[in-house]
């Protein structure tokens, strides 16, 4: 019979409920919760892929040390002694761990006590330093505490919603959905401030194309605007806020002049959003990683909850800042300590009654009294020979951090590097002397804090492989053997849960809204059947405490909360002659982090298959690229190599690259290289969004596209891009001088198969044209085309003819690269949901559905998640000019 499990997905911070049903074949379908609160239902693209993403190809499944296989008694011991040794010798500061918001919050109160508490040093960071700390750090100035105020149901009650650093659509589709009904529902105006134009973009009444890095500047005019208008709400001031007159002193330099010369915005535009901000009460500003990932990134976030403040609209329905995080657990590790500036509980080390309730509770023999080393700063200390041990758990900063060239290095003179993953190849755990089989996403049972400050249980559906063991299990074993066995012996993620809410009711100098102890003696069962919840959980009620700070009751000594003054400064390097595009990246829609799970789902890598630069049409004229070029990027510090996409969505001088690619999928395309380590001086968060570049055309005298029913080691090639699809691999490829033999290039990409292949083949020198095609059994194992310029096939359809039985039509077909007839090929796929491609939406619109519902109504292409929304009118708007022309 099927089995249904209630889980939470994987992915981004919104924290959607699941329901996993496993039928009685094994097989898994995966559909939205529609009783969990955050998403009534609905998933995106990336969480109903989720069940393509399991499976044990790639998997580690047992203990690896010095590149051998080991037991998991021999790698504890080698883990604990490696950690003991460098402690020992170099005291506890010498060692760090550097963690993910990809653990479950009772993983991550385990390490945070294991090293903040029994090593006694804060040597603890997340990868969530990378997209939410200046979130963080402009939460604890303004409200004494990292509180989110708001809720998810404020998009669904507000008159004015303001995006800014944020696309919505790709990022958080699922938010973007519950905004788009209530726009169409109640009227919702829609504000986006990018300096970039995105899927959300297309839907807004406003887009406010700023200048990158120039929020503050904004912010700071909209409060001075606000105060001249005497907009200000004195009351809530007066009652609830300190420091008003010295971030009015700093505003009052940004008249509206001012701003529109920082800015580079239309002054009508910009009195536009001010006006429409002043004339409306019901206002949420929903911020994420635009925001977040600069060197003025706590400065900005301040500015955005200055105006709030200043207008009392904080906390009440439709009303406040919106934090919307990257992780699904970047909240939970917030919350148990996970960043190296704060110890557990929202405790600070500063809170000297908090500190040594902390250490009486915890028993802890040194509780460390210092912040640790920040993401940045941490690897900068292994690079330079300071940190002697460093355990990296569920993350992959070998491609994620800045300067990721340098971090390379680190982990190669780092004496002891110590891995737990899921995936035995990542660019991370090939630096590792251990490596540690964590257990994945739909064997991990525990809790996840999502954006809106809600719990949920991500509960167990798949068992868990002999070899592999939860997070906090690996963490409590080696605590034991480092001595402190007695205070890690849990039996299950049910007693790390009680322990941790306990820990939540402890004493500390200033109040804290994170409260928990309620659930201090929870029970096995009851804690297997824990519904959604969201903190503060109040001892006398079963509602949820969904919105705060309304009326005040900041958490700070005297309720109050803080207007932070935030001189303007722009991003910390600008271009120059020789450095003269502004670079910006993040995330495409299907895509997540560096591609270790979502690369394993075919019809997620069918949207965009090889990184690419988007580049102004006018930018690229001038430097001699053409649209589907190879250009090289670089700075000082690296370069990448990635296919040119000529678009007026970005300006002149700026340029966008994904952030996804690792070498596991390409040849250079790993963005970070080119980022350098500068950081934000209060949250120790990286510029990401910003640096100088130069870029040119690639000088390619041949480009390659193949398909390839298994994965093999690329060919030797100046570019590759790979990715997976329905049965094996699409590979792009491309290179300064041609191939000697074409012939014996072909036979490399088959490998084994070539001996049991027989090869059709097409070949014109004069035209550097070469295409092959291998069957076994009339059945496609490999095709390639190669040419002097991008290569011009139908690719979707070569896609889908592998491991298919051709008839003679369709391998003449295939060998020529496209179908025989118009309606075999879909297109490039637009909807990732309904799998739907461009040339099926197309033939839809010539057929009379000539918006985006009818196009929905007709292919089923964006009725799920939405995402896919704006590329379906971009389609309505081509073939309109067309017809007009």
């Amino acid at each position: 019979m099927t089995t249904t499990t209630r889980t939470t997905c994987a992915y981004c911070g919104v924290g959607c409920g699941m329901l996993v049903h496993q039928e009685p074949d094994a097989t898994l379908r995966i559909e939205g919760d529609k009783d969990h609160p955050a998403n009534h239902g609905r998933l995106c693209a990336k969480g109903a892929a989720l069940g393509d993403t399991l499976g044990p190809r790639g998997r580690l499944l047992h203990p690896i040390i010095d590149g051998r296989r080991s037991s998991w008694e021999q790698a504890t011991a080698r883990v604990a002694e490696g950690f003991a040794s460098a402690i020992a010798e170099h005291g506890p500061e010498a060692v760090a761990f550097y963690v993910s918001g990809q653990l479950l919050t009772e993983d991550y109160y385990v390490a945070n006590k294991l090293m903040k508490g029994f090593i006694g040093a804060g040597n603890i960071d997340t990868n969530s330093r990378l997209c939410m700390a200046s979130s963080v750090a402009g939460h604890k100035r303004a409200f004494g505490e990292d509180v989110v105020p708001g809720c998810y149901e404020d998009l669904e009650v507000a008159d004015l919603v303001v995006l800014v650093g944020s696309n919505l659509a790709w990022c958080h589709p699922v938010l973007h959905q519950r905004l788009m009904q209530a726009r169409e529902t109640r009227g919702t105006r829609i504000v986006v401030i990018d300096p970039r134009a995105t899927a959300t973009t297309s839907v807004a009444d406003l887009h406010l194309a700023l200048k990158p890095g120039s929020d503050v500047a904004l912010y700071n005019g909209l409060l001075h605007q606000l105060a001249r208008e005497q907009r200000l709400d004195r009351g809530y001031i007066a009652a609830h806020t300190a420091g008003v007159d010295e971030a009015l002193a700093v505003a009052d330099a940004f008249p509206l002049a001012v701003v529109a010369q920082q800015t580079g915005l239309e002054a009508a535009d910009i009195s536009a959003f001010y006006e429409l901000f002043g004339a409306t009460p019901r206002a949420v500003t929903v911020y994420s990683q635009g925001v977040n990932q600069s060197s003025a990134g706590t400065d900005k976030v301040n500015a955005i909850i200055n105006v709030h403040l200043a207008t009392g609209r904080v906390g009440r329905p439709g009303m406040g800042p919106l934090s919307v995080t990257g992780q699904p657990n970047a909240m939970g590790g917030r919350e148990t300590g996970g960043l190296a500036n704060t110890l557990a509980g929202h405790i600070e080390f500063s809170d000297a009654a908090g500190h040594a309730a902390l250490q009486d509770f915890w028993q802890a023999p040194a509780l460390a009294t210092e912040p640790g080393l920040k993401a940045v700063d941490l690897f900068a200390a292994v690079a330079a020979g300071q940190i002697k041990a460093l355990w990296i758990l569920g993350t992959n900063p070998a491609v994620s951090l800045p300067e990721s060239l340098g971090v390379r290095t680190a982990l190669d003179t780092c004496p002891f590097v110590v891995v737990s993953d899921v995936i035995a190849d990542t660019d991370t755990t090939r630096h590792a002397d251990v490596l540690l089989p964590a257990a994945g996403w739909g064997e991990k049972d525990g809790t996840v804090t999502n954006s809106e400050r809600r719990i949920s249980r991500q509960r167990a559906f798949l068992p868990l492989p002999a070899g592999a063991r939860p997070d906090w299990r690996i963490i409590a074993d080696v605590a034991a053997a480092m001595g402190h066995g007695a205070a890690f012996d849990y039996a299950g993620a049910a007693d790390i849960f009680a322990e941790y809410a306990a820990m939540t009711g402890i004493a500390s100098t200033a109040p804290r809204q994170l409260k928990l102890d309620r659930y201090a003696a929870i029970s096995s069962a009851d804690y297997d059947q824990l519904q959604p919840l969201q903190w503060p959980a109040p001892q006398d009620s079963d509602a949820d405490a969904t919105r705060l700070y309304a009326d005040g009751g900041y958490s700070t000594a005297d309720g109050r909360a803080r207007f932070v003054a935030t001189p303007f400064r722009g991003p910390a390097a600008q271009p120059d002659e020789k450095l003269p595009f502004r670079l910006n990246s993040g995330r495409i829609r299907d895509q997540w982090h560096t591609m270790t799970r979502t690369g394993r789902a075919a019809r997620l890598s069918a949207h965009i298959a090889e990184p690419y630069v988007e580049i102004h049409p006018a930018s690229a004229a001038a430097l001699g690229i053409n649209a589907a070029d190879l250009v090289q990027v670089s700075t000082g510090g690296g370069d990448v190599l990635v296919r040119a996409m000529l678009t007026q969505r970005v300006a002149r001088d700026e340029l966008f690259i994904p952030m996804h690619w690792s070498d596991q999928f390409a040849s250079r395309a790993r963005v970070n290289v080119l980022f350098p380590s500068v950081t934000d001086p209060v949250s120790g968060q990286p510029e990401l969004k910003h640096t100088p570049v130069s870029v040119r055309r690639f000088p390619a005298v041949w480009h390659g596209f193949a398909v390839l029913a298994q994965a093999l080691p690329p060919p030797q090639a100046d570019y590759w891009a790979r990715m997976e699809i329905t049965g094996g691999w699409r590979m792009e490829l491309g290179g300064v001088s041609l191939p000697e033999d074409m012939t014996a290039l072909f036979q490399r990409l088959l490998g084994a198969a070539a001996d049991r292949a027989a090869v059709s083949h097409y070949a014109d020198q004069s035209l550097g044209q070469f295409h092959f095609a291998a069957f076994d059994s009339e059945v496609l194992l490999a095709a390639l085309y190669v040419a002097r310029e991008p290569v011009a096939v139908s690719r979707a359809w070569v896609c889908g003819q592998l491991g298919k039985p051709l008839d003679a039509t369709d391998a003449a077909a295939l060998l020529a690269g496209r179908p025989a007839s118009d309606g075999g090929d879909s297109g490039a796929q637009v909807c990732g949901c309904m799998g739907v491609g461009a040339a099926t939406i197309r033939a839809a619109v010539i057929a009379g559905h000539d918006t985006v519902n009818a196009v929905g109504q007709a292919t089923q292409a964006g009725t799920s998640c939405g995402s896919c929304r704006m590329e379906i009118q971009q389609i309505i708007n081509g073939l309109s000019v067309k017809e007009a022309v």
